[in-house]
């Protein structure tokens, strides 16, 4: 953005770490984010979500059905038939199947809405959730943008939101889902044979050791995975941004060197992340065929022992022998407990992966906005006979401040002339360094005052100030006579028009990247100050003229083309003040010629800001400052400046012994 903040981003370390891989840091994901997660899932779907949760009870339900058939079928059909006959058990069997056929297409049924319901949830929470975060983003102050990688800042619109919908719209369904089955499947369990249940209970303490070992070192690893992903992302997007910069100094074998070491992290961490939660699975479908084995043996034994069992179900039908229905229904029982419980620790990383991804959108969320305690209002007005001005709602061409006075509940109106005044000016980037020291200026209406002086001394910050893009240490600004705390920012902002030097065009064609200036301005008033700042030469001469759709930053126009766009954009805006941040250094001289001239008309009646390192573009200026460290050194004409043979002397004849 500025030169002179450039110390304030310094590259933050990122090289990753040999050996055990990067640490994550505490605090990587918040506590309370399933609970908000879920909190934001039922503030938009809440009777879905409800409905949904009953189709996975049902559906929950239903796959118990099973070892519930086979039990039956065993001692209520199979046996009594061989021993009296299978007629007289074929009204129990027909029973059996039609019971068992209800219940199956009833678990179909809610399985499909279910599935239905969620996929509506699902992509509807991200629509939610990533338009929380944009609207979030446009109230955030430009020093987060500054701080904060923007490919770190798009990865948490991308990879961030798919880690929330796959938690959304499976993890914690499937969660839930085995959650009710797991406990369906102990009672059931607890209710035919507590000895038959001791064994599986041992064996699922051996299973919830191994998920805690395992699948506590995959979620570690899946939540440095979004980290390093993050990383990874934002370093892509900044060499694509610079890839003519990288091209240029023949930066490529670096730029590999960068990041393959980003890469090489994120490798690490992805497969140490998917090695445990891979390995967890085979471990626990061993673990599995063991319980079943020894239920089959020690089930055998106590069957052909003729044991009693006991269970819940014996408080109410007394102690009976071991059946083989009982034995068979727990060996289907067991292995539908060990494929739940496999599937549970399955979703572990993937919870974790979901939570961290939640986490960082919330992060985002969560930001300070900007802080706007501003009353004053930019608002048109209408010259009354008197002199006196009073509001008005439709546009006039003359804009004023409305000021309320709650001492005396008064309102007053100050034309907006775009009088600007610095007093004694303090600001710093960081609190440990200060960029500006006693800055004081002023700016009468219609002057053209110039910032001139080396790189970092100051010139860009003053204009960031008088934006607010950053608010000042001490001292004051004064916009009109009022200080310009007092005035809304964006309000503020409204009143002023600017060009930088980076260019920003948007997608779009032409004549909407001009009307972005004035969201109401008419094609006339686009096209005169097109005209104006002498581009419609060349807008003419495009396939489609001002219907040409401009993309990637207006890629197919010169950088001078876009610059030219840029202040035709700035003027359409039509504001009495107007700041040029090296607005003419990507253009030549002819093109410069042109530009100042239609700067120059418009000029009049308006404040304009110049910072140039040019400085034949600031010698008609009224009054040029030569900063120095963030000090006002030197001030005066060009002639006033040239006379005294200081620093603006030796800056503008070793340029012009240069040209």
């Amino acid at each position: 953005m500025s030169e002179e903040k450039g110390y304030q981003q310094k590259p933050r370390p990122m090289r990753p770490m040999r050996g055990r891989g990067m640490p994550v840091p505490k605090g990587a994901i918040k506590k309370g984010t399933l609970g908000r997660l879920l909190k934001t899932v039922f503030k938009y779907y809440k009777w879905q979500m409800l409905f949904i949760f009953l189709c996975i009870i049902i559906n929950a339900m239903g796959s118990l059905v099973s070892s519930v058939f086979v039990q039956s079928l065993i001692d209520d059909v199979i046996e009594p038939g061989v021993a009296q006959g299978f007629d007289a058990v074929a009204g129990t069997l027909l029973s059996i199947v039609l019971t068992m056929s209800g219940i199956y297409l009833t678990v179909i049924i809610a399985g499909f809405f279910w599935h239905r319901i969620m996929a509506t949830v699902t992509q509807g929470m991200l629509y939610h959730l990533r338009k929380d975060m944009f609207t979030k983003m446009q109230t955030l102050p430009i020093k987060y943008f500054d701080t904060h990688a923007h490919g770190d800042i798009m990865s948490t619109y991308t990879n961030d939101t798919d880690a929330c919908r796959q938690l959304i719209g499976q993890s914690l369904p499937t969660l839930f889902s085995s959650s009710i089955t797991l406990l369906a499947s102990v009672g059931f369990m607890l209710w035919n044979s507590l000895w038959l249940f001791a064994v599986v209970l041992l064996c699922t303490v051996a299973m919830t050791l191994v998920v805690k070992i395992i699948g506590g070192n995959s979620a570690k690893f899946m939540v440095a995975q979004q980290t390093s992903l993050a990383r990874a992302e934002g370093f892509v997007e900044e060499m694509m941004k610079g890839q003519k910069v990288v091209k240029v100094f023949t930066h490529e074998e670096r730029a590999k060197e960068d990041f393959d070491k980003l890469n090489t992290q994120l490798y690490q961490d992805s497969q140490r992340a998917h090695k445990f939660g891979n390995i967890l699975g085979p471990i626990l479908s061993n673990i599995g065929n063991f319980t079943y084995v020894l239920l089959a043996i020690i089930g055998g034994l106590l069957y052909t022992l003729g044991a009693k069992n006991i269970g819940i179900s014996s408080i109410f039908f007394g102690i009976e022998t071991l059946s083989i229905g009982t034995i068979v229904a727990f060996l289907g029982m067991s292995r539908n407990f060990t494929q739940i419980v496999n599937q549970m620790s399955q979703q572990v990383s993937m919870i974790a992966m979901g939570l961290a991804g939640a986490s960082r959108a919330f992060t985002l969320m969560d930001q300070e906005s900007e802080t706007d305690e501003g009353y004053v209002t930019l608002v048109h007005a209408v010259r009354n006979e008197d002199g006196t001005l009073s509001e008005t709602e439709h546009r006039t061409g003359l804009w004023a401040w409305k000021h309320y006075h709650k001492a005396d509940n008064t309102t007053t109106y100050t034309e907006l002339k775009g009088d600007i005044v610095l007093e004694n000016v303090d600001f710093g980037y960081v609190p440990e360094k200060q960029v500006l020291s006693g800055v004081s200026l002023y700016a009468k209406p219609g002057q053209q005052i110039a910032f001139v002086g080396a790189t970092g001394a100051g010139k860009t910050t003053i204009t960031n100030l008088i934006n607010r893009f950053y608010d000042i240490a001490d001292g004051k600004i004064r916009y009109d006579g009022i200080n310009i705390n007092k005035i809304k920012k964006s309000d503020l902002r409204r009143s002023l028009g600017i060009v930088l030097q980076d260019t920003n065009l948007f997608t779009g064609t032409v004549m909407e990247n001009i009307r972005y200036g004035r969201l109401d301005a008419t094609d006339e008033e686009c096209i005169a100050a097109a005209k104006l700042a002498n581009a419609d030469d060349f807008i003419r001469r495009l396939p489609d003229g001002y219907d040409t759709l401009l993309t990637n930053n207006g890629s197919n126009l010169s950088q001078g083309q876009r610059q030219l766009l840029s202040i035709a954009r700035a003027e359409v805006a039509d504001t009495p003040v107007m700041i040029l941040d090296e607005a003419t250094s990507s253009i030549d001289t002819r093109t410069e010629a042109l530009v100042q001239d239609g700067m120059d008309k418009l000029m009049h009646g308006r404040t304009v800001f110049v910072i140039a390192h040019r400085l034949s573009t600031v010698r008609n200026s009224d009054a040029i400052m030569v900063l120095d460290h963030g000090k006002i050194i030197e001030r005066g004409t060009h002639e006033q400046l040239l006379e005294q043979k200081g620093t603006y002397y030796q800056l503008y004849t070793g340029a012009f012994e240069l040209e």
